[in-house]
């Protein structure tokens, strides 16, 4: 299969070029799409000459070229419909009926240059359509957001995202304003769809199933979230969709040299503990240190529970139920075995160091740290 990509160095083309050469390479895999396709791939920058070669061998288009944010008005009827236009008598000079995708935007039901020019290029293909009887594809999408997606250029999301990362002001006029919203991989793998004849249509266009509605001030919000999760440690509710695909949408605009961010490690003579992640409903998680020959512990609590995991030397866990004195239960750990020991509420419980090396242990426990209420009473094993 022969696929001609127009703007596939935009926001959508990079991203589906991507994935088509996945699947291409055979990095991905999809039921119904072999790897036998080559990839045509036009742009600005590419030697014009060469889309009519394209447009003769192409076995499907997709046509994501368009024009967002030029200097002049004019410009959004010349690209947005000047060049579809072109591209259709490149494909009528080899009767090549091959379907087509558009891209278009909701903006096509609005009254301005921009909406003008994009209900203009769907007009042209639908009356292609109608003479040649090529199968045409026209999505009319919302706002999309994902990763390579350019900020300060036509998506807030992008904008908010990149400014929050760089410590930059970020303008909201209406938080309150309520914003339709596709991800970027839920796009690329509908276009996929399309490949296979297996497109989402509703009504006289195509769409993205997945659509979130959320309100611009709640995004902003998260994006906040986001940034300030390196100090707080708190992560996400990642069970949320659409926190989930902007947190890694937010996680693309790191600055290059600022991918790392340092913990606080509490230091002392027996080795060091430091918090790593915490989570209202799924509890945090440690680092613990340990020195030859240390034991730490020697507490139990009442509902919190805990799990152990030695990933570096060698030690013993011990417990003890508290109300029985005279049954010490040992378990032995080595990093050379990973295994997993929960520590179950009642039980005294304690963790010694029994190599000549630091012995390192990460461990989860059911509930953020409270100083108020602790859940913690010191009782040796």
């Amino acid at each position: 299969m022969n696929i001609l990509i127009t703007g596939a160095k935009g926001f959508v083309g990079k991203n589906l070029v991507a994935e088509l050469n996945n699947i291409k390479e055979g990095k991905a895999k999809h039921p119904l799409l072999s790897k036998d396709l080559r990839i045509f791939e036009y742009d600005r920058e590419t030697e014009p000459s060469l889309l009519d070669d394209y447009c003769k061998d192409a076995d499907f288009v997709f046509h994501l070229a368009g024009v967002n944010r030029p200097k002049d008005s004019k410009e959004f009827m010349e690209g947005n419909y000047g060049f579809t236009s072109e591209l259709l008598e490149n494909l009528k000079t080899y009767n090549n009926t091959c379907p087509i995708m558009i891209s278009s935007s909701i903006q096509a039901e609005l009254n301005n240059p921009y909406g003008e020019s994009k209900k203009a290029g769907e007009d042209l293909l639908l009356n292609y359509s109608k003479e040649t009887c090529a199968k045409v594809f026209i999505y009319r999408y919302p706002n999309v957001f994902g990763k390579w997606c350019r900020p300060n250029y036509n998506s807030a999301v992008a904008t908010f995202c990149y400014n929050v990362a760089h410590n930059l002001p970020i303008t909201v006029n209406d938080p309150n304003v309520n914003m339709t919203l596709i991800y970027i991989d839920d796009v690329v793998q509908e276009l996929i769809n399309c490949l296979v004849d297996k497109a989402n249509k509703t009504g006289d266009y195509y769409k993205v199933e997945v659509e979130h509605q959320i309100k611009l001030g709640e995004i902003v919000e998260l994006i906040q979230f986001f940034k300030d999760s390196r100090s707080t440690l708190q992560v996400p509710d990642l069970s949320d969709a659409f926190t989930k695909k902007l947190y890694s949408t937010y996680l693309s605009y790191l600055p290059k040299d600022q991918f790392s961010y340092p913990l606080k490690m509490n230091v002392d003579a027996r080795g060091s503990f430091t918090e790593f992640i915490k989570s209202p409903d799924r509890g945090q998680v440690s680092v613990n240190i340990s020195k030859p020959g240390i034991t730490k512990g020697n507490h139990w609590h009442h509902t919190k529970n805990e799990k152990f995991l030695v990933v570096s030397g060698s030690g013993v866990i011990r417990f003890r139920k508290v109300d029985e004195p005279s049954e010490v239960i040992e378990y032995f750990v080595s990093g050379e075995k990973l295994e997993v020991v929960d520590i179950p509420v009642g039980y005294t419980h304690n963790i010694e160091n029994l190599g000549d090396t630091d012995m390192v242990t990460v461990m989860w426990v059911n509930e953020i740290f409270d100083p108020e209420q602790p859940d913690t009473y010191f009782e040796t094993v």
